[in-house]
C-alpha cells in the first residue's frame, strides 16, 4: 500500500494496493561461483496501483496524517485539503484480510491504474453490504465490499477503465481484497466483509522452557460482535498454533513479498507455542545437546590467563570513547566477555579485578552522558537518540542513530556489557539500573501505556525479528541487517533480566531467543527443502540484508 500521490495511469491521489503473484517476480542474474547457480537477489516490482481507494475531491491539494501509531497499526487519514473534516481512514494493521477506507462525507472513486477489465454488480453477502467482483487486465480478480452508513445501495458506476465511481456526501465502508481462490476464497471474504481490526496485542508466558504468546486484535465494524476477522499468518506463525488456533485455519494464502505465503485464520486471536527455549543459557558457553560449561581444562584455563594478560591491558574507556554508540558498544560488549572468562571460566576473580574496574569506568562515560556525542530524548518519535545528527545534519552519523536506526544493535551490546558487570559485582547494579532499563525501554519496552517510549520498537512481534530500518523513507520497506546482532540483543534483554533479578525480562529474552530460532529458520538460512522462497534462490544458503520487498546475496546491492 502506498500514497499514489497523483501518479500511474488513474492520477489518483488515494491509497493505492498492489499483490505481487509469483508471475511478476523479478530476479536477479545466476551467480555461476556458486554450486547451484542461484540467482543473486530476487524483488517485486513497486509501484503497481491495482486497486486505488480514493474520492473523487482529492487531488493535488490532498494532506495525509498518521494516528495512533502502534506496535502492529496506525491510521492513515486523507483529506482534500488541510482541516478539512471530509476524510477517508485507513485502519492499517499487520495481518488485516482487507485493506479497509472509512469514508466521511466524500464520493468514492475505486480506481485502477492496471485498467478494470470487468466490473460485475455481486448482491448483498450480508443486508446493508453491497459486493462487487472486479476483473483486472493483468487477470487477477478482486472484491469489493461498500457498506453505506445509510444502507443505501451505492450503485457504483463504472466511467471509465480507471474509474469506478459511487455517490456524492458518502459515508460508509469500503474494503478490498484480492481472492486468489475464486468461488471456494469468496465465501471466507463474503463472511469476514463489513468487520476490521483497529489495533494488536501481544502477551505471553513462560512456564519452564516452553513460551506461549498470543496476538489479539480489536475490531470495528457492522455488525463487529457476530461477524469473525479474517487475518493472515506467516508460515512461522502457522508452524507453532496452538491446537485451537490450527482448528481455525481456513484454504486461503496469499503470496507475501520475502516470506513465503501467507494462510487466512479465522478468529481475533491466535496463540503460538515456542518448546526448547534456552533457559539455561548463561554467561557461559553453551549449546542445546550440551548446556552451559561451566568449567574448562586446566591447560585451557592457563592459556586463557595468559593471553588475558595481553589482551586486557590495553586502555578500555579510551578505545570506547570514538564517537559511535554501535562501535562503543560493541568494545565494551567483548571486554565484558573477556573480564566474565577470567573471572568465572578462569576461576581468577583477582586477576580480573582491576579490569573489572576499568569496565566501569568506561561505562560510567555513557551512563554520565559525557561520551563524544551524548544521548538526547526525542520527543517525537518517544526515544533516546545521538545528538551527533542535531550537531552535523548528518542523518547517516552513527549508522542513522540519531534516526533510530540499528538501536538493538547498537544498544544490545550496552545492556549486555552492563550483565556481566552487575553479574560480577551485584552491588554496581543499583546505581546503573536506570540507565540500561532506558535502553530496554527505547529499544524493546514491553508496555503498551508506557508515556515516554514506545511499545517494541526493534523486535517486531508479527514479523518474529527485529528490523534495523528506522526513521528513512524507502521503496523496498523495513531492513534486517544482521540475525546474529538481532539474536545478540534478544539474549542481553534475557541476561539483563537475570542479572537484576527480573523474571519477566528474562523470560521475554527467553521467548524472543525461542522465535528468533524459528523465523531465522524460516526466512533467513536456507535448507534446501525451504519453502518460503523460490527454489532459484536457495542455493545461497543464507540471505544478506533482508528487506520486506527484496533478498539478495550480498550485504547490499
Amino acid at each position: 500500500m502506498f500514497w499514489s500521490k497523483g501518479s500511474g495511469n488513474a492520477q489518483s491521489w488515494g491509497l493505492a494496493i498492489s499483490h505481487i503473484g509469483p508471475e511478476l517476480v523479478q530476479y536477479g542474474p545466476p551467480d555461476n561461483t556458486i554450486p547451484g547457480s542461484p540467482v543473486k537477489h530476487y524483488l517485486n516490482p513497486v509501484g503497481l496501483q491495482s486497486i486505488i481507494l480514493s474520492a473523487t475531491e482529492l487531488g493535488a491539494s490532498t494532506v495525509a496524517n498518521t494516528a495512533d501509531v502502534g506496535g502492529m497499526s496506525t491510521r492513515l487519514i486523507l483529506r482534500p485539503w488541510e482541516g478539512s473534516s471530509q476524510t477517508i481512514t485507513f485502519p492499517l494493521v499487520q495481518g488485516m484480510g482487507f485493506i479497509t477506507g472509512l469514508y466521511s462525507n466524500l464520493t468514492p472513486a475505486i480506481q485502477s491504474s492496471i485498467f478494470f477489465r470487468k466490473v460485475v454488480t455481486a448482491g448483498s453477502p450480508r443486508p446493508g453490504i453491497f459486493k462487487y467482483q472486479i476483473t483486472l487486465e493483468d487477470d487477477s480478480y478482486w472484491l469489493l465490499y461498500v457498506i453505506p452508513s445509510d444502507g443505501v445501495d451505492p450503485q457504483l458506476q463504472l466511467e471509465s477503465n480507471t474509474l469506478l465511481r459511487g455517490p456524492p456526501g458518502f459515508s460508509g465502508i469500503i474494503q478490498t481484497a484480492k481472492n486468489p481462490n475464486s468461488e471456494e476464497g469468496e465465501k471466507f471474504f463474503d463472511n469476514s466483509a463489513g468487520v476490521y481490526p483497529v489495533n494488536a496485542n501481544v502477551s505471553g508466558s513462560v512456564t519452564d522452557s516452553t513460551g506461549t504468546y498470543t496476538i489479539s486484535w480489536e475490531k470495528d465494524g457492522k455488525d463487529a460482535a457476530s461477524t469473525p476477522l479474517l487475518m493472515f499468518a506467516l508460515p512461522h506463525h502457522v508452524e507453532s498454533f496452538d491446537p485451537t488456533t490450527q482448528s481455525r485455519k481456513i484454504a486461503l494464502q496469499l503470496r507475501t513479498p520475502t516470506k513465503g505465503n501467507a494462510t487466512a485464520v479465522i478468529g481475533e486471536s491466535w496463540t503460538m507455542v515456542e518448546p526448547d527455549l534456552p533457559t539455561d543459557m548463561d554467561f557461559a558457553p553453551w549449546s542445546p545437546s550440551t548446556g552451559s560449561v561451566q568449567t574448562l581444562p586446566e591447560t585451557a584455563r592457563q592459556l586463557i590467563l595468559s593471553v588475558a594478560s595481553k589482551e586486557l591491558r590495553l586502555d578500555i574507556d579510551q578505545l570506547a570513547d570514538i564517537g559511535s554508540m554501535y562501535f562503543s558498544g560493541k568494545i565494551l560488549s567483548k571486554f565484558a566477555a573477556l573480564i566474565y572468562t577470567v573471572h568465572r571460566l578462569a576461576d581468577d576473580p583477582q586477576t580480573a579485578a582491576p579490569f573489572l574496574d576499568a569496565l566501569k569506568t568506561a561505562f560510567a562515560r555513557f551512563v554520565e552522558n559525557k561520551q563524544q556525542w551524548p544521548l538526547v530524548y526525542d520527543m517525537s518519535w518517544k526515544g533516546i537518540v545521538s545528538s551527533a545528527t542535531y550537531v552535523t545534519n548528518d542523518a547517516g552519523a552513527d549508522f542513522g542513530n540519531s534516526y533510530y536506526n540499528d538501536h538493538h544493535f547498537h544498544y544490545g551490546y550496552f545492556i549486555h556489557t552492563a550483565a556481566i558487570i552487575g553479574a560480577l559485582d551485584p552491588n554496581w547494579i543499583a546505581a546503573n539500573k536506570a540507565y540500561v532499563n532506558m535502553l530496554v525501554r527505547d529499544t524493546c519496552n514491553p508496555a503498551f501505556n508506557d508515556p515516554y517510549f514506545p511499545f517494541s520498537r526493534a523486535f517486531d512481534w508479527f514479523h518474529g525479528h527485529s528490523w534495523a530500518k528506522g526513521l528513512f523513507e524507502s521503496y523496498d520497506g523495513k531492513d534486517e541487517e544482521s540475525t546474529s546482532e538481532d539474536v545478540m540483543f534478544a539474549y542481553a534483554i534475557k541476561m539483563w533480566g537475570k542479572t537484576v533479578g527480573d523474571k519477566s525480562m528474562e523470560a521475554r529474552g527467553n521467548l524472543m531467543l525461542g522465535i528468533l530460532k524459528r523465523t531465522l529458520r524460516n526466512y533467513f538460512l536456507l535448507q534446501p527443502d525451504n519453502v518460503n522462497h523460490p527454489k532459484e534462490f536457495l542455493p545461497n544458503k543464507v540471505t544478506g540484508i533482508v528487506r520486506t520487498n527484496y533478498r539478495s546475496l550480498g550485504v547490499d546491492d
